[in-house]
């Protein structure tokens, strides 16, 4: 069985580090345990001491403690147990990584875990995991375990938790998956809810033709995962169906993925098709935090915390001239199709931000800006059409052409 690497600060959580080191144990699972604390040494031996993982963040021990900083000194520690961390991995040396802390253990112990690949067991007993976790998660799958009370000292309440906690992790590292999807060509899609229908359809079809496809989330993260993945792996193709992301980063929605969105695909030359789904609306909070922030529009309750906006018609225009700049700079083939019945569920006939205009000015906008209009699609259906889908897969298999 293969080590699992423990991230800690043993000055401040050694008793603990130590119970949770022996719940592995116990399980089977042989420990090397980092340690990262500033403020003292360890009162025990460790797999790597703090004076290695500095040097490796680029400063000696002293160094890190004369900061007079405690944020920047934690940023050099984990910078050196990222270092560290990976030596092991590339060596093959672990095959996990857990840690337990609160905020500054959670930052220390999600650090070195967001170096890690997707997959690659990685575990957080936090006192911070019962709150919005995004900066700690990211786009990683790290299992974030709420600590319900603080991690200071050992008792029935934190007993139980660092045991589950160890047990999670051991069930990762003694059932590792087995790939069902080797050598089928990989697909990539983006979606929200509001345009899966048009997902299923596509989706089944490139299934049953034996692909392998990976549907994204675009809530903010899901976007940032799926482009740091397309740099990692071998995808055949994009149907970047959900663009919303854009919208919200250009006009303050909460489901920002950052100014690179969309770009990543075109610039490595992977063959993509640019869908504008969902960019008829902008996401933020409750409706009267919406109404306050955006005054004067059309709204879409969707649950107690988030609030469709209808973009308005001159950022319908705005949008259009980006996705055309992001195609005009592709690497490799490109297609931009744009379903003028509707970009959403909530922008049909029956839905709440139904505008027909918008769809022709985001059209004009888009053929203007254009470099080639071959690339340009429009077609008369609403974007969970299953003609729609069928014009999707259509062009898929002229990409690549073996699907």
């Amino acid at each position: 069985m293969d080590n699992v690497l423990l991230v800690a600060t043993m000055d401040t959580k050694s008793r603990e580090v130590l119970y949770l080191k022996a719940c592995l144990k116990e399980a089977g699972i042989p420990v090397l345990v980092l340690d990262a604390g500033i403020k003292g040494k360890s009162p025990v031996p460790v797999s790597i001491n703090r004076e290695k993982v500095a040097r490796a963040g680029g400063k000696t021990m002293i160094e890190v403690q004369g900061m007079g900083h405690e944020g920047k000194s934690l940023e050099v520690m984990i910078n050196g147990a990222i270092r560290c961390a990976q030596d092991l991995y590339r060596q093959g040396d672990i095959s996990g990584v857990i840690s337990l802390g609160g905020s500054m253990g959670t930052t220390l112990g999600t650090g070195v875990m967001r170096s890690f690949p997707v997959g690659f067991p990685k575990v957080m007993i936090s006192t911070m995991a019962s709150r919005d976790t995004r900066e700690f998660v990211g786009t990683k799958d790290i299992l974030m375990l709420h600590s319900v009370c603080d991690i200071s000292g050992l008792n029935r309440i934190t007993n139980r938790v660092l045991h589950n906690g160890a047990m999670a992790m051991a069930g990762m590292m003694q059932y590792p998956p087995k790939s069902l999807y080797l050598g089928k060509p990989l697909i990539f899609i983006s979606t929200l809810g509001t345009t899966e229908a048009c997902v299923q359809n596509v989706r089944d079809h490139l299934e049953k033709g034996g692909k392998e496809v990976v549907v994204f989330h675009t809530v903010g993260a899901g976007g940032k995962a799926m482009e740091e993945m397309l740099l990692e792996e071998d995808v055949r193709a994009l149907l970047d169906l959900s663009l919303h992301e854009i919208t919200d980063h250009i006009f303050g929605g909460d489901y920002d993925a950052g100014p690179a969105r969309g770009s990543v695909a075109l610039q490595k030359g992977v063959p993509t098709i640019l869908v504008p789904g969902n960019m008829d609306f902008i996401v933020t909070g409750p409706i009267n935090t919406a109404k306050q922030r955006f005054p004067n529009r059309s709204y879409h309750s969707h649950n107690a915390a988030i609030t469709a906006v209808r973009t308005a018609r001159n950022e319908m225009e705005t949008l259009a001239k980006v996705i055309a700049n992001l195609c005009n700079e592709t690497r490799g083939p490109c297609a931009v199709f744009v379903p003028m019945g509707g970009f959403s569920a909530f922008d049909s006939k029956e839905g709440p931000l139904y505008d027909p205009i918008a769809p022709e000015l985001f059209a004009a906008a888009l053929k203007k800006a254009l470099k080639t209009e071959s690339s340009l699609h429009l077609l008369p259906y609403h974007i969970n059409d299953p003609e729609f889908a069928a014009a999707l897969i259509q062009a898929l298999e002229k990409f690549t052409g073996s699907l």
